[in-house]
């Protein structure tokens, strides 16, 4: 009885206003405007590597359409994501021999660019010399904005040898 309504929207037009923010970062990037380190891509999701990784392999997955809040992403395309987000933590997993992952989606909070992706953090290893920051105070302590500081201060920037090199693995286990 109510086919018709479900049918009218079968294949229909994804809005406008979803489609991209030309000043959005992520945006530019789908649109190949900036350079990135493509590790997989569809028609509704693209996954890069992350410019300022937290550890080799922080993999950022990113809907190919603009909206800023996850609750707010349209069903279809966080299917697609949450798809994309399986197959690539597999891949990345396989290409750096270490099953330890962690996997974030932030909302406004510690959200630097407001278009919706999932961070796929490989989790250090514990067997690892790298150092780690030591807090000067009890976490408690610390504001959000002092602890986002000591995390970005950690992170070096993304070397292109590197990242061509991590990408050829990655794709290798699609």
């Amino acid at each position: 009885m109510t086919s018709f309504i479900i049918d009218a929207h079968l294949d229909r037009k994804i809005p406008p206003k979803w489609k991209k923010d030309e000043s959005c970062t992520f945006c530019r990037i789908i649109d190949r405007e900036l350079p990135s380190s493509i590790v997989f891509e569809n028609e509704q999701v693209i996954a890069i590597l992350d410019i300022l990784p937290l550890r080799k392999g922080h993999t950022l997955v990113i809907p190919k359409t603009h909206v800023a809040r996850l609750s707010e992403l349209p069903p279809s395309f966080a299917a697609a994501t949450g798809a994309a987000v399986s197959k690539v933590a597999n891949a990345l997993t396989q290409a750096l021999e270490h099953t330890g992952l962690n996997v974030v989606a932030n909302q406004e909070y510690a959200q630097i660019v407001p278009h919706v992706h999932y961070h796929i953090i490989p989790a250090p290893r514990l067997d690892s010399s790298a150092s780690s920051i030591e807090p000067t105070a009890p976490v408690s302590q610390l504001s959000q904005k002092n602890m986002h500081r000591m995390e970005r201060s950690a992170r070096d920037e993304l070397d292109d040898d590197a990242a061509e090199e991590l990408v050829t693995k990655v794709k290798a286990h699609l």
